[in-house]
């Protein structure tokens, strides 16, 4: 369908997004409903596990429905997964494909990944309930600003991450944490005057704050890097103006250091952690730059 004129093309990929969403959002909705009306473990459990294949389904669905973009998925380093392990993962963050390109890759190879969200966002339509339904975390963050202001905000934060994450602590899980906070733009990478080329500055107390929630059972760490040949909005990827992402996974076993310190009030072990994390940042600079650099050549070629 990639001969279809590009605003047709985006129109009716979007409709069967909306469409697959809108099938998928019944068993949602009736589960998650059943779980909070129905008091007792056994129930929850069951419903929890119906919730998660269901959104598996959902993904699997939605990456078939885009195949009519012929898109090249290039995914790297997934062989190996366990589905019943846990997992931390981190990405670089572009844009609102990330989350997509993200679940493409791990999809039934992980537990069902979440992410922090937005306690206001639980009021967008269709998505708000199902993302409640599926129990993502959702999270009232305090800005730099009002943490300065009020330090005893920062162990707020923490208290908040750690109640969010506590039921994933009880079955594998998958957790997705973006490092940088925002999405990378040229205006916000000039603004930070980031020391990176293609990333903005990691926020290592919020990957810190998840490790001290989720404990040593999140030994799993997947570093994933995803490289786009430009830049495009959602809007673009519907249309089919993109031909090809890598998505690349390094999996690596987290060192026991990293869950035996306290990243608040230990000055030596926050700094060791920022030196460990920037140092990933740095990595993951170089790595993504060379991904973008093979991108250019591929739509050269092609």
């Amino acid at each position: 369908m990639t001969f279809l004129p590009a605003p047709i093309l985006g129109s009716i990929t979007m409709l069967l997004f909306v469409l697959n969403l809108t099938l998928w959002i019944i068993p949602f909705y009736i589960l998650g409903f059943i779980k909070f009306l129905v008091p007792i473990q056994a129930v929850g459990q069951l419903c929890f596990r119906g919730l998660e294949k269901s959104g598996e389904s959902w993904i699997w669905c939605n990456r078939k429905l885009v195949s009519i973009l012929n898109i090249d998925f290039d995914v790297r380093g997934v062989d190996g997964l366990e589905y019943n392990d846990w997992y931390l993962i981190s990405s670089n963050h572009q844009n609102w494909n990330d989350v997509f390109m993200l679940q493409v890759a791990l999809n039934r190879r992980v537990p069902f990944p979440r992410f922090f969200i937005k306690k206001e966002l639980i009021w967008v339509p269709l998505l708000g309930l199902a993302w409640w339904a599926l129990e993502l975390p959702f999270m009232k963050r305090h800005s730099r600003e009002e943490v300065k202001a009020n330090p005893k905000l920062r162990e707020e934060d923490l208290e908040t991450t750690r109640k969010a994450c506590a039921k994933l602590r009880t079955h594998p899980s998958s957790m997705i944490n973006f490092l940088e906070g925002t999405r990378f733009t040229p205006a916000k990478h000039a603004a930070q005057k980031s020391p990176y080329k293609h990333l903005l500055k990691p926020k290592a107390g919020g990957l810190a704050f998840v490790l001290a929630a989720l404990g040593s059972q999140m030994k799993n760490y997947l570093d994933v890097t995803i490289a786009y040949p430009q830049h495009v909005s959602f809007w673009d990827f519907m249309c089919g103006r993109m031909r090809k992402v890598v998505v690349k996974v390094q999996h690596e076993i987290l060192p026991d250091w990293i869950f035996s310190g306290d990243y608040l009030n230990d000055n030596a072990f926050r700094e060791r952690f920022q030196i460990w994390v920037n140092e990933k940042w740095q990595a993951k600079d170089i790595e993504l730059g060379a991904l973008m650099n093979e991108l250019k050549a591929f739509k050269t070629a092609s």
